[in-house]
């Protein structure tokens, strides 16, 4: 038995059969390019696969060795992969350059950071293994973009071939002068592996003077001033500075050009990652440094609490009190995880938990008032009586006592708001109720929130919290 098939053997002990059948057979069939950099929901969608399940199910094979996890830092413009890291420690700039589209951005883990996975060469070798082997157009597809860009499969090279005039492969140490007539566009020579841009406005009326243009290409140099030449003959001297090969390429921003960037699919971003249960399980300690401070502009959090847990521990004993607690504690959880959360701690007998969107939070919160009043009927008693409070809003990811916790003023409302309620309620801020999705699920249930305005402890003004019935 070879080692790609003991890997398959052992993930089949903690993922779905056919969800690792739907693996084994990528990996064994798929072309090269299609195993580098894998769109986890693209993946999914494919394959007529639950998307959650399909994560989980790439995690586990990252955990196994089948996969190689990466965090790519994209730019939101051209969707360009601006730097990638095999762990979110290693996102430590505050800013990342764009050269392509000449504009800084600061990182978020919403759209910004994407998770891909790429096949392990201990299950199978492809081209992307080696990226400074690769020819320049499958450099710009496996390597450059990231995989939120929906790339053509049937003729991408004669799509690149619509917007790219010259493209050459440069040595480290190396020189090369490309000879090109300009044409009268907005041209741009950008070399893919150094991140590096030079932009030409050609315009005006043509010429026949041969002009001539030098560039270096380093780590440390980004060309982004734009020149202003008129159409004609044109010698670039290219120089590779760089320890490794660069691609120097002459691209036209053209139709072609803006309609291959702008097809988009979605991506599985950083954020989700986070809030993902088999992700916390698998990768606990392992995630953000104690000195990271990571931005996320959007995340939801739930918390939790049982009312009159300590009359409960009076009423019915201490061993009994404490299975039933552990009892909620477990429904809760496989609530959160079914509904694409994350439990981030417990703290006595409350929960904190994340959500990458409010209609998540809000369909767990009422999963969970349901299990609570079914586990209170089994029983014949009213001893489980929960609290829970939601809201949305910005927030920074941070260590803290060797786990990932979450930060900021969102997490501080949340957690006010889960104290406002009293028995069964579920209280929302008007940031939860009045995302289109939660809205709708609301409107679905025939669910008419009611709001009245509340001061809380920490906070100037006044908001609004919606009580779900």
């Amino acid at each position: 038995m070879n080692e790609a098939q003991t890997l398959f053997d052992a993930l089949r002990q903690s993922v779905k059969p056919q969800i690792v059948d739907a693996f084994e057979r990528f990996v064994q069939d798929a072309p090269d390019r299609k195993l580098c950099r894998i769109n986890a929901l693209a993946f999914a969608k494919a394959e007529g696969l639950d998307e959650e399940q399909t994560i989980a199910g790439f995690l586990h094979a990252s955990h196994h060795g089948i996969f190689e996890l990466s965090w790519n830092v994209l730019c939101p413009g051209c969707g360009g992969v601006l730097d990638a890291n095999t762990s979110l420690k290693s996102l430590q700039q505050e800013e990342y350059i764009c050269a392509l589209c000449a504009a800084g951005y600061e990182p978020t883990l919403d759209e910004m950071v994407e998770v891909t996975f790429t096949v392990s060469p201990r299950v199978r070798h492809i081209e992307a293994h080696k990226p400074h082997e690769l020819p320049p157009a499958e450099y710009f597809r496996q390597i450059y973009w990231g995989s939120g860009v929906d790339l053509p499969e049937d003729g991408y090279e004669e799509k690149v071939d619509e917007f790219m005039i010259e493209a050459l492969e440069l040595p480290p140490g190396d020189k090369a002068v490309i000879a090109l007539q300009l044409p009268a566009e907005f041209v741009i020579i950008f070399e893919p592996v150094t991140h590096a841009a030079q932009f030409l406005e050609v315009a005006g009326e043509p010429t026949k003077e041969r002009r001539n243009l030098a560039l270096v290409f380093d780590r440390g140099h980004r060309h982004n001033e734009t020149l202003r030449l008129q159409p004609g003959p044109l010698r670039i001297q290219v120089e590779n500075h760089a320890e490794v090969r660069t691609l120097p390429s002459v691209c036209v921003a053209n139709d072609a050009l803006h309609g291959m960037l702008g097809r988009r699919r979605p991506f599985l971003t950083a954020k989700r990652l986070l809030s993902n249960q088999t992700f916390r399980d698998l990768y606990r300690t392992d995630t953000i440094d104690v000195d990271q401070r990571l931005k996320i502009t959007s995340l939801t959090f739930l918390f939790t609490d049982l009312r009159g847990s300590t009359e409960l521990y009076e009423r019915v004993g201490d061993l009994a009190a404490f299975d039933l607690v552990r009892t909620h504690f477990a429904v809760l959880n496989e609530i959160v995880g079914a509904e694409s959360g994350a439990v981030v701690k417990t703290i006595g007998d409350a929960v904190m938990a994340t959500f990458p969107t409010p209609d998540r939070a809000v369909a767990a919160a009422m999963r969970m008032r349901d299990a609570m009043r079914e586990l209170n009927e089994e029983r014949g008693s009213e001893d489980l009586l929960l609290k829970i409070g939601i809201h949305e809003g910005p927030c920074i990811a941070v260590n803290l006592n060797e786990r990932q916790d979450y930060f900021g003023q969102t997490v501080n409302i949340a957690s006010r708001v889960q104290h406002l309620a009293t028995s069964r309620e579920i209280f929302a801020t008007g940031s939860v109720v009045d995302d289109p999705r939660a809205s709708s699920l609301l409107s679905d249930r025939g669910l008419n929130p009611m709001s009245h305005n509340v001061t809380l402890r920490g906070i100037t003004n006044e908001i609004s919290i919606f009580a779900i019935p």
